[in-house]
């Protein structure tokens, strides 16, 4: 698309996030969502390859997942960061969709740190999520560079490198299995994202 002229960049191009909720009208939740994304998109993006454009991605949230321990007809205060995984791997299949390059394919995982941090879970549910201590989102690329690293609570640094640690196996599980076909159980439950949009992307392609 064609930049604005009071927005365009004649460097590079500009790239929009646009995260429409599941229900009334975008907020500070929202608006959250949409600079994390876009500062993470923008790294993956060969901005510099496309002067003066704009790459606009609209990502619509249809439903979120419920707690079905909480009083659904009382407003809970919810967390935004277990979002993030769905609408960064949306983004980037409408990306390599819409044939736009990118330097690297990443994928992304909540975590969350439950028991005192003697346990991490990937992939929480919502009463996990509201039961951790912290929640993490992890982004990494497919050279198992950190991308993305948003965090909620309190969190020591031995809990983070934890974290980090688990997060790099969940989201490069597939070239770990490569590695070493022996992994642990905990790895293996969560989505392999990474062979997921490769197989969708050959799908398209064939």
């Amino acid at each position: 698309m064609e930049v604005q002229r009071r927005d365009e960049n004649p460097f590079e191009s500009v790239v929009d996030v646009v995260v429409r909720p599941a229900a009334g009208v975008g907020g500070t939740a929202e608006r959250q969502l949409e600079n994390i994304l876009q500062s993470s998109l923008r790294q993956l993006i060969p901005v510099k390859s496309f002067p003066r454009c704009l790459i606009q991605i609209t990502l619509q949230v249809t439903e979120t997942p419920l707690n079905d321990y909480a009083n659904s007809k009382i407003a809970q205060a919810q967390s935004s960061l277990p979002l993030l995984p769905a609408l960064f791997h949306s983004a980037i299949l409408g990306l390599l969709s819409a044939a736009v390059p990118l330097k690297a394919i990443a994928t992304c995982t909540t975590l969350a740190v439950l028991e005192n941090g003697s346990k991490i879970v990937a992939d929480p549910s919502p009463l996990e999520a509201d039961q951790a201590t912290s929640l993490h989102v992890l982004s990494f690329t497919s050279q198992d560079d950190l991308l993305l690293a948003e965090s909620e609570g309190a969190f020591s640094l031995t809990e983070w490198d934890k974290v980090v640690g688990k997060g790099r196996n969940v989201c490069g599980q597939h070239r770990q299995a490569e590695l070493d076909p022996v992994m642990n159980e905990d790895d293996q439950d969560s989505t392999d994202m990474r062979q997921f949009i490769r197989t969708v992307m050959e799908v398209k392609t064939a």
